[in-house]
């Protein structure tokens, strides 16, 4: 299941990104790697996906967010 489908408030686990290596390494460098536990903050079509990994807080656009798979 791809991230874009988590509902608000929910948590779960990145299971994996179909991404090219210059982009998998700056995803690694927020801590957005296979195995992270990320909660859904906001998941608004238009206002982007608000995530939590970690502390940290981060907007995703909707292609990005189609790409990370997580677990269902």
């Amino acid at each position: 299941m791809s991230l874009s489908k988590v509902e608000k408030g929910k948590r779960t686990v990145i299971t994996g990104m179909n991404v090219g290596s210059a982009l998998l390494g700056r995803l690694a460098s927020m801590g957005l790697v296979p195995g992270a536990e990320v909660e859904m903050v906001n998941n608004s079509l238009h206002n982007g996906y608000i995530i939590r990994c970690k502390d940290t807080r981060l907007v995703l656009g909707r292609g990005l967010a189609h790409i990370i798979q997580v677990q269902d």
